[in-house]
């Protein structure tokens, strides 16, 4: 009856959400990032223009994040102007250019490669276009104007708090525990510091010997995965149960960056781990698929970021910045929003200037809340880090 009710919550959450997002954007899986989509609101008559350039079409994280900045804009009566570079890296530097070249009056950002778009941002600054990143800080430019994002530094930190703990390793001394690491995508600023929030609560016992990582791979370069994809995760990890655990060595955890990325861990694990014992498997996001492992025993946990409500934040800031404002902490002040914002104004450097950012907290989900967490967010697509 669990399993049933689980599923009923995820379908109806689902059904939900594709409601919601069905006007007046109404993205599809798929759309190609060649094209540059015009919403409803006349441009001749709109309070302004916004340029929304997101990372990729094919990932239902996107494309959500991309309906929920345009149905926000368009009741604001803004036109909007969407281009999704299908993790293109030259494509979204075209489309940011053509963005530009239509006028925009800002632009919300999402990157490819955060450290790829100096020239093209150097344009926006020229043109006297602010910049919002989205989800992912950009590197090397001044152009940017402010950060909006989850505190990934936390994801982290969560996710190897819930290794530590369940591992327990403080109270088994004698116990040596055999644990994997799988981050995220190299070209991504935020699976950094995804993985030294993970590994810094881990350090202690891992330089100690307590914590053993069998294949070696323990540097960020090392287990990293490019574009958090599932198979190439899949892929990697099986190469590393081969190489190292087809003799019995006992695998205790794999830390693993997101759900994507676990999804192709726990793969891996059912076809190629001879071991009887569980694994504890980290993730982030809240992906459908992994809800599911959560409910099955295969995955240990998961952190919901709910998309609409970094949509919001980043919504209400660049509405603020159009209007002449310069925000900072003071912006969040007569907010009534029902989730928690921090703004920050000296942790996140790109390397060209220290970014003001604003860090929405992210929601941890075990199998034990699962069923509250999902009833409160709605949470089931994919929310790629």
């Amino acid at each position: 009856m669990k399993k049933i009710k689980i599923c009923s919550l995820i379908l109806a959450s689902v059904m939900a959400i594709s409601m919601a997002a069905c006007s007046p954007s109404d993205f599809s899986i798929g759309t190609r990032g060649s094209e540059i989509h015009v919403g409803t609101v006349d441009p001749a008559n709109a309070n302004g223009k916004v340029g929304i350039s997101m990372p990729s079409s094919t990932q239902e994280r996107w494309v959500r994040d991309a309906d929920n900045l345009v149905n926000s804009f368009t009741d604001a009566n803004y036109a909007t102007y969407v281009a999704f570079a299908d993790y293109k890296i030259d494509r979204q530097i075209q489309d940011i250019k053509k963005l530009i070249k239509e006028g925009v009056d800002a632009l919300i950002i999402s990157a490819v490669d955060s450290s790829s778009l100096t020239e093209a941002l150097d344009e926006a600054k020229q043109a006297g276009i602010p910049v919002i990143c989205y989800d992912r800080l950009i590197m090397k430019s001044d152009a940017i104007s402010y950060y909006v994002s989850y505190d990934n530094y936390t994801v982290g930190k969560i996710q190897r708090i819930i290794v530590r703990d369940q591992l327990d390793p403080a109270h088994n001394p004698d116990k040596i525990f055999n644990v994997e690491f799988v981050a995220g995508d190299s070209a991504d600023s935020n699976a950094r510091p995804v993985y030294n929030g993970a590994y810094a609560i881990l350090s202690h016992y891992i330089e100690s010997g307590q914590i053993r990582i069998p294949s070696g791979q323990n540097t960020f370069g090392e287990s990293a995965t490019p574009q958090w994809d599932t198979n190439i995760a899949k892929s990697r990890f099986k190469n590393v149960l081969g190489t190292y655990y087809s003799d019995g060595t006992t695998l205790d955890a794999v830390v693993c960056a997101n759900d994507t990325t676990a999804a192709g861990v726990i793969q891996a694990l059912d076809s190629d781990y001879k071991q009887d014992n569980p694994v504890l498997i980290t993730g982030q996001d809240g992906d459908e698929i992994n809800l599911q492992y959560i409910n099955e025993g295969k995955q240990s946990m998961t952190i919901f970021k709910p998309g609409e409500n970094e949509a919001q934040v980043t919504f209400e800031l660049t509405l603020a910045v159009l209007d002449g404002e310069t925000p900072n902490a003071v912006f969040l002040e007569d907010k009534d929003w029902d989730f928690e914002v921090e703004f920050d104004n000296y942790t996140f450097s790109n390397g060209s200037k220290v970014v003001p950012s604003y860090l929405l907290s992210p929601v941890l989900v075990t199998k034990d809340n699962m069923e509250e967490m999902l009833s409160k967010y709605g949470q089931t697509e994919t929310e790629n880090k």
